[in-house]
């Protein structure tokens, strides 16, 4: 089954509110708008990973704090190497990058499903949120980073991170020329995937 975010909308209205959200300098956090450069973390004691790409680096918080089982199964797909040499198979300029399959086409996975953990955040650009299948509790590996305001996906997918560093690299994936179903032209990989800091892994050792 082909893991990916559904359009709850039409492509016209994503379209509309990304070109009416004069929000991409800006991040919200609460009722606080936060310049990207000032990002505070949501919790001091939150894991941190960073993606090396051909266009830079994203580093990421993830919140474990919300959505625990999600950050785990990634920290341990890390760890293994899982992400190392995949590719953002999906790329929509306005909407979001999509990656983590390790079949490259949008139907792989780890080998198993995570319960959804839904939550209030909202997805505004750069927030991490986990794909999946029209089955709530389908996710695996893949995910997706906004490059806009997607507050019709609120709710109804797990929300687990928030980029920190690297909205440049970001954009520039967004923008990559892609052919049939999103796909990339060249493919854009993720040289590696590493954990910089995870209070509970360095804790227990």
């Amino acid at each position: 089954m082909k893991y990916f975010v559904i359009l709850l909308l039409s492509m016209t209205l994503v379209f509309s509110m990304v070109s009416a959200g004069e929000e991409q300098s800006k991040d919200t956090k609460g009722d606080k708008i936060v310049e990207k450069s000032e990002y505070t973390k949501r919790n001091a004691d939150n894991p941190e990973v960073a993606i090396e790409t051909d266009f830079g680096t994203m580093k990421l918080e993830l919140f474990r704090d919300v959505a625990p089982i999600h950050v785990d199964s990634m920290l341990a797909r890390i760890r293994e190497g899982f992400y190392d040499g995949l590719i953002f198979h999906r790329v929509i300029d306005g909407f979001m990058i999509q990656g983590g399959d390790p079949k490259g086409n949008g139907t792989g996975g780890p080998g198993y499903s995570l319960p959804a953990e839904f939550s209030k955040l909202k997805h505004i650009e750069g927030t991490l949120s986990m794909a999946r299948s029209q089955n709530p509790n389908s996710a695996g590996s893949q995910f997706f980073i906004c490059l806009a305001p997607a507050q019709y996906l609120d709710g109804q997918y797990t929300i687990f991170g928030h980029l920190m560093d690297g909205y440049d690299t970001l954009h520039k994936i967004g923008k990559v020329q892609t052919g049939a179903q999103d796909r990339p032209l060249k493919d854009v990989f993720m040289r590696k995937v590493t954990i910089l800091k995870d209070v509970t892994k360095e804790a227990g050792e």
